[in-house]
This record gives structure tokens, sequence and C-alpha cells, in this order.
């Protein structure tokens, strides 16, 4: 039986995986969106629901003033009598730490900080006679030498038991290996790691010795996962994690894109991956040769897939649904779901989506090329400046936004372009109703904005208003690690706004 790569689409990039029992979890990276860490579990690889996030309070994920792409890096998830560990990096304050759970659906601990532990990536390893490894990066803002640091940890209190020592350079494939996992596998450690960069030389290799501190032997078939050079629909394949089933097979998560055209462009962010690992000579490969498709041979767990749960999001209940974010830390006072019964509230305030902070903004992922979202708003702003909408947000820099303002005491809808320093107008037509809904319509190049006005919630008049293009939001030209979100947002635009906007639903179709 075969299944299809991406595993989980859409911008979850650097996975880590872990199995307990019958069941397999897995995390990623999240950056300046909040919550942190999305927590995914399956019984087949292939299947994946996400049961949570790691990261749900302010004091676990402070992320004020938070560039974009900075934020939490490269978590890794391991178990270990009966706790669950993830260890990761705030970029925001350049700090590592851990929260553990005893339930993976949490909640999950404050963090245990690592004060004497530097660099990126930081990874576990439970060996079986009671030591506790980190592995992680060199500290790239230090004069320490480029490579892998290691050291013996005690993660209930963060506190290193050994020195930090540097155990490997890599092959040379960057000028420094990041990503490191270190297992213990029929009595040897191996040391896996990215190299090349998360980008087009994005590519894994492996090390192993007797000893957990080295000196390992390089892997002579390196690397064993990589597309750089190839023609292929999958780009920048890397930053992985094993994992070993009953059955005796080995199987690897990773990141990789699906860019668009040519020159080539991502816009929807790097994505997981699995893959088949096979043994050969007493080294791991991924795939074919270290090739992989979009289409693969699935493991024998996986018995055809599971119904996919509706996209069309109520406001209905006392919580967000799972799959939204908000940009840095929310401010309380900026949205409700309680507020107006049914609905969602979001709040104006002075902050823009343009700005270092967090705005009256709710989004999910975009998961497809090929996709429609439209949300029902319900906004009658009082005062110029007020505006609320539907934004489809790459980053501060560059963000599309469907939008009704009002101005000289008309009610408008625009379509703004944000695109690094310059930001236009670039339509703007006259709306009558206080209700609307807004929609956008993706295909792998283009972005179809358009409206539909509303009188007692029937539609009375339907246009496009404009037209953009994705690649302007791709990493190519936008920059960064994260992907598009397309959300709800509301603004004063440097003053806090008057009037609450309304959203009744949020509908996501691909």
């Amino acid at each position: 039986m075969k299944f299809n790569n991406p595993i989980i689409a859409g911008f979850y990039p650097d996975p880590s995986i872990c199995k307990v029992n019958d069941d397999f979890y897995l995390v990623t990276s999240t950056f300046e969106y909040f919550p942190g860490i999305p927590i995914f579990h399956s019984k087949d690889l292939v299947n994946w629901s996400q049961i949570g996030h790691c990261l749900t309070r302010d004091e676990q994920l402070p992320l004020a003033n938070s560039h974009s792409s900075a934020g939490i890096f490269a978590p890794t998830i391991r178990y270990h009598d009966g706790v669950f560990y993830v260890i990761t990096t705030n970029i925001t304050i350049n700090k590592n730490f851990i929260v553990t759970a005893n339930d993976p659906r949490g909640p999950w601990s404050d963090p245990i900080w690592l004060d004497d532990w530097p660099g990126i990536d930081p990874s576990l390893l439970f060996d079986d006679n009671g030591d506790v490894y980190i592995t992680g990066t060199s500290d790239g803002g230090s004069d320490e030498k480029p490579g892998l640091y290691q050291a013996k940890i005690d993660p209930q209190s963060g506190k290193l038991l050994s020195e930090r020592r540097y155990i490997y350079e890599g092959t040379g494939g960057t000028a420094s290996p990041e990503a490191p996992h270190l297992y213990k596998i029929n009595g040897l450690y191996y040391l896996m790691t990215a190299e090349g960069g998360t980008e087009y030389g994005h590519m894994e290799t492996i090390a192993r010795s007797n000893d957990p501190f080295g000196p390992f032997e390089g892997n002579p078939h390196d690397p064993i996962l990589t597309h750089r050079s190839l023609d292929s629909p999958i780009h920048a394949t890397g930053h992985a994690d094993l994992v070993e089933l009953d059955d005796g097979s080995w199987w690897g998560v990773f990141l990789a894109i699906r860019p668009i055209g040519y020159p080539r462009k991502h816009h929807i962010g790097r994505e997981t991956f699995l893959a088949p690992v096979e043994w050969q000579d007493g080294w791991p490969i991924f795939g074919q040769n270290g090739r992989v498709g979009l289409e693969m041979e699935a493991p024998q767990l996986f018995k055809g897939y599971e119904k996919k749960p509706e996209s069309n999001y109520l406001f209905t209940s006392d919580t967000l649904h799972q799959e939204f974010n908000f940009l840095r830390n929310p401010y309380p006072n900026d949205w409700s779901l309680t507020d107006r019964k049914g609905w969602l509230t979001l709040n104006g305030s002075a902050v823009t989506l343009n700005d270092l902070d967090s705005p009256a903004f709710i989004g999910r992922r975009q998961t497809d090329h090929r996709c429609t979202v439209e949300t029902y708003l319900d906004f009658a702003p009082k005062k110029d400046d007020e505006e609320a909408g539907l934004v489809t947000y790459m980053n501060g820099r560059f963000h599309y936004e469907i939008a009704k303002v009002r101005e000289a005491d008309q009610q408008y809808i625009i379509l703004r372009k944000t695109l690094a320093d310059l930001t236009v107008i670039e339509k703007k037509v006259l709306c009558d109703a206080d209700q609307v809904i807004l929609g956008v319509r993706a295909d792998p190049y283009q972005y179809k904005f358009y409206v539909k006005e509303l009188d007692n919630e029937k539609v009375v008049k339907e246009y496009q208003i404009g037209e953009a293009e994705c690649g302007m939001l791709a990493t190519e030209v936008a920059g960064g690690f994260t992907g598009v979100y397309i959300g709800m947002y509301a603004t004063g635009n440097g003053k806090k706004s008057t009037t609450p906007a309304y959203f009744k639903w949020y509908n996501y179709q691909a």
C-alpha cells in the first residue's frame, strides 16, 4: 500500500518523533507563533492528528518583540520512564530549555532553563545505563569551534553533569552541522546531523562510535538523505529523526519543501515528510539511496487514510481550535469567544500586521497550494483607520489583506499589498453592507481575493477585488523559515479601535 508525502502539510518543519508502545508522537518548530510546538499523534506513521501544544502559557514561551523566524527552533521529543521530554531553543531570548509531561496532551511543565548550554537544536539521549546526554551545536556568537557539542545532563534540573565537549565537525557540508540526534543502536552510538543549510543544499549525514563522546567515524556513503541538484518536486530534504517499529523496520521523518515554478519558490513552508530507512553495511539510508518521493510504500501498520475532520471552524466553544495561532504572545483584551456568543471578537489595537508586536490576529497555516478560505465578518467601523479583514501573511514585511475600512463616512473593501518597504492599496470598492464574507482562492501561483456582501445573511452582491502572486510571499523572496498563514485580524492602525470586529466562522477547503 502506498502513502503520500508530506504526511503533515504546510508550515510544520524540523520534525522529531518518539514511539511509546503502539503510539507515535511528533513535534515541530513554531518560531514566532503562539501557542508553540504542536504535538501530533499517530498509530501508523501516516495518519496524524494534532492533540495539543507543548507551550501554551506566556511563561513557557516569551515572544515579546520577536522578529519573524525567531522564537522556537527545532524541538526534540523523547520518552523515558513514564515521562515525555521536549527540549528546544527560544531564539528570541537565546535560551535552551526542557518541558516535561506525563500525558503528551498536557499540561506541560514550566521550562527547565539550561543556563550552561548555548547553541541551538538541542537533543537528548537516554542511555540504557542511566546516563542522559545532551547534544547540540556550537554557540555561533562565541569563540567556540564550529561543530557539535555534547555533555551529560540531569534533565530534571537542567544541570550539566560533565564538561561540554566538542565531538564532531560534520562532513564539511556546511560551516557548522545542526539538528543533531544521538542514538544507541546495537551497542553503537550513531550521531545523525543536518548539513548544507536548510535550503536547497540541505542533506542528512551520520557518523558512529563505540563511545558517546567519540571519536566518530563518518559514513562513507554520506549523505544518507538529500535532493540537492535533483530535478524533483521535493527539495531541501533534511533535519531528520529516526524511529524503529515493532516489526524491526526503521523509518525517518524529516523536513522538505515543494517549490513551485522556475526559478523555484516555496511559500507554504517546510513540511513534514516520511520515508523508510534501510540499513546497509551497518549504516542507515533514507528511501532509495537517499532519495524520496511524493508517493512511497507505506509501513505495514498503515491500513488506509482516515477521513479528515471538517475545516469549517465555528466559534461556539470557549476555546479556539488548536490549528489556530496568534502572532507572538496575544494580549488578552484583543480577542474573545464570549463577548458575543457564537462569534470570535477581535478588538483592534494600535498594533498592525507590520509591527514587532502582537496584533489582534488569529490564523491557520495554508496547508495546500490549491485552497479556498472564507470568513464571515460583521464590522461597521466608526472611525477612519479602523479596519478588519482576512490576511495572507508570510511575515511583517510580506503580506496581502482584504479588509473592511472606513473613509469619509463611507465603508470600503480594500486590497492591500505589503512587499518589503512598499505598501500599496491596489483597489478600493464602496461597500454598503455591514456583514460580508471575505475570501481568497489560492492556486500554486495566484491568490484571488473576493467579497460577498450580505443582507439578512443572504448574498446580495459578489465580486473579485484583485489578485496577488504567491511567489512574492515565498521564502526565496520574503526570507525566513516560516510559511503562509491565512488569518483574521483587526487593527486601529496606531490607535485602539473603538469598533469590535465579529467573525462568525472561518472555512478552509482544499
